[in-house]
């Protein structure tokens, strides 16, 4: 018996990527009972009565509100209630122990006048370390935090403010205007590649690198609930390195460039749940850094859990990467439905040799898609070809399990895109589905340990064993 035990124990240490001791599913729940739930003093603060007025976009209210946190906060805790009408803002930064509420019929339209959002704060960059824009609403390092109600967070990004900066002439770019790609990424990624210290990546005005709408820094024990986000600079919900995160309710209508709708980066415990995605770019994306910082860092994210989620256009329903240098453990998808001919993949892992990183034990079931443009799953492991940098750090995906989809419409069902010189895709497997209208077919390179088993594609037995 003692015998036995000890084989148990070497085979998970050399071999754990390959099954979890009980049912992945059950593993799940575990998670989810370990996430740490926020709890909030019965206090309120009414941005009113710290001078907060409605209807005025000429004279912000942020000064009011940051106040009102910080009030909230100095006592103890409690709920900083933004009541109905319309406020225009400058950044927010919340503070620990502060539920910022907005009441049904409340908006807090925040101002593109983008020196109000300046100094510029720590952060992460597409996966970068730097200082940039403060983030609309912005925290580090806190504890039990919350935004709630039911209430809109407007962004204001359009073509005539923040989206322009992206450079391209679809989101308003014209001869003149200041863009990311003139400005600050080249600049940016040459700081990651060269290891200049954080303290000397400051990003301005002439960078145009676009902040985030909600970035939470080192923050613990988090609740985003019921709000409607819309109309983000850039990416929508950033969690960066937190732990006990729970986004449920949350409806992010958001069509920008790089408008992704939820992107858990190095963060662990996390429940996002009952959402509906709408965006201009991936719809959840999972990530864990960028290159030599993801490395440096060495801090992946894991223990996510997503499930009864509507997704509708977007680069990838639920996506890992691209930026996932520090790697990526236990992804579970279940329950989502997404539909949309602007929807281009249902799961997506997107890397390459300059990111490299380990995904894996990744388990999706009972997802229901009308129709996608690209492939049900892809794996990429050659995303962005022409990247400028060190491209030593071959990635590995490894444990991704599919059962129960449905797709009604697709390029490709199955889609795998491994390295030419190895089989870093291995163990994934395909069960009990059903895709229609599949225009390719199944198309799959560069990968090993693959089972298709009982697919159905166009109505016919698609069964493969590929070793």
């Amino acid at each position: 018996m003692k015998k036995f035990i000890i084989i148990i124990i070497i085979v998970t240490l050399c071999y754990g990527h390959l099954a979890f001791a009980s049912s992945p599913w059950d593993e799940a729940k575990k998670i989810e009972a370990q996430i740490a739930r926020t709890n909030f003093p019965n206090k309120v603060f009414n941005i009113k009565d710290f001078g907060a007025k409605p209807d005025n976009p000429e004279a912000p209210c942020h000064k009011a509100i940051n106040d009102a946190i910080l009030q909230c906060s100095l006592s103890g805790g409690g709920q900083v209630l933004i009541p109905a009408g319309t406020y225009y803002t400058g950044p927010v930064t919340l503070k620990s122990n502060v539920n910022l509420h907005l009441e049904e019929g409340a908006t807090l339209k925040f101002s593109t006048n983008r020196s109000l959002y300046l100094p510029a704060v720590i952060t992460r960059w597409e996966g970068v370390d730097c200082y940039n824009y403060h983030p609309l609403i912005y925290a580090y390092g806190e504890r039990n935090i919350a935004i709630t109600g039911k209430g809109t967070i407007d962004g204001q990004g359009s073509n005539e403010h923040w989206w322009p900066l992206c450079g391209s002439p679809r989101y308003g770019w014209k001869a003149g205007i200041v863009s990311q790609g003139q400005g600050g990424r080249k600049k940016l990624l040459g700081f990651e590649q060269s290891g200049a210290p954080i303290e000397e990546r400051i990003m301005g005005e002439n960078e145009a690198l676009r902040p985030q709408l909600i970035n939470l820094y080192k923050c613990n024990t988090i609740l985003i609930s019921d709000v409607k986000l819309t109309n983000s600079p850039f990416w929508v919900i950033h969690p960066l390195m937190c732990e006990n995160l729970i986004v449920s309710g949350v409806h992010i209508n958001s069509h920008g460039p790089n408008n992704d709708g939820c992107d858990p980066e190095s963060s662990k415990n996390v429940l996002i749940e009952k959402c509906f995605f709408d965006t201009g770019d991936d719809c959840i994306a999972i990530k864990s850094g960028r290159n030599n910082d993801g490395r440096l860092w060495s801090i992946p994210s894991e223990n996510i859990i997503v499930r009864g989620c509507k997704m509708l256009d977007g680069h990838g329903g639920v996506v890992i990467g691209s930026e996932i240098s520090g790697g990526y453990k236990n992804l579970f998808v279940e329950d989502c439905d997404m539909d949309s001919p602007d929807l281009e993949r249902v799961i997506r892992i997107k890397t390459n040799t300059c990111r490299g990183g380990i995904v894996e034990n990744v388990f999706v079931r009972n997802i229901k898609v009308g129709q996608c443009k690209e492939a049900v799953l892809k794996i990429n492991l050659l995303y962005e070809p022409r990247e400028e940098c060190n491209r030593g750090f071959p990635p590995t995906v490894r444990n991704v399990s599919l059962e129960n989809v449905t797709c009604e419409k697709s390029q490709y069902g199955v889609l795998l895109v491994g390295l030419e010189e190895s089989q870093n895709i291995y163990d994934i497997s395909v069960k009990n589905s059903k895709f229609n209208n599949v225009a390719k077919g199944n198309q799959i390179t560069g990968a090993k340990n693959v089972v298709l088993q009982n697919l159905s594609l166009n109505g016919e037995k698609a069964d493969q064993t590929i070793n």
